[in-house]
């Protein structure tokens, strides 16, 4: 029996008009999110809709890109007639997914210098993924700083507070840890090397 987070339905709310997508797993609530939909994160449900101000039209092209997207990574889309779709697009790595291969790297790994290559990859000054997330935020909040709302200047500073604050402070706890480990020499007592 196929499992119910593998089934979405994305349709026009008949009393508000809405474009919304229910249902799916986490993988789904990304395809969508990387398709034009906003999350709607509600305390017994998660469900997303489309972004204000679109245009029908607009909003057409936005829940078929999605019906594609998610029929091509094999999920069951019920839809409104006008997005339904055969088109599967080429599906490619996220690149989540391939910092989520260092966690499955750091479960294989069966000494301490195997731990600390992984932890190379987070905290690796110049281009380590740590490194890389404080340049974002730091672009971001020069994209807000630009953008002329009254909540823009505020929105920046908390950007940058979050880059100088808590990258910081966890860019140097896994340096020290990988420091430490690199220095340790020792193979994992519950795991065999091949």
């Amino acid at each position: 029996m196929p499992c119910n987070d593998r089934f979405l339905d994305i349709r026009r709310d008949p009393h508000s008009g809405e474009l919304l997508a229910r249902g799916g797993d986490s993988e789904a609530h990304s395809i969508l999110q990387r398709a034009g939909f906003i999350a709607v994160v509600r305390l017994h449900e998660t469900y997303h809709r489309a972004p204000v101000s679109l245009t029908q039209d607009a909003e057409s092209r936005l829940a078929t890109d999605a019906v594609a997207r998610l029929r091509a990574a094999g999920y069951h889309v019920d839809c409104d007639a006008p997005f339904d779709t055969d088109a599967r697009p080429a599906r490619y790595p996220a690149l989540g997914a391939s910092v989520s291969h260092l966690a499955e790297r750091l479960r294989q790994a069966t000494d301490t210098n195997e731990a600390a290559d992984v932890l190379t990859e987070l905290t690796a000054p110049h281009d380590g993924i740590l490194a890389g997330f404080d340049d974002i935020l730091g672009a971001l909040a020069d994209f807000f700083d630009g953008l002329g709302n009254a909540t823009d200047p505020h929105t920046a500073r908390r950007l940058r507070y979050l880059a100088d604050e808590y990258i910081r402070v966890i860019h140097s706890d896994l340096a020290h840890t990988r420091e430490r480990l690199a220095d340790r020499h020792a193979p994992h007592p519950g795991r065999r090397g091949s």
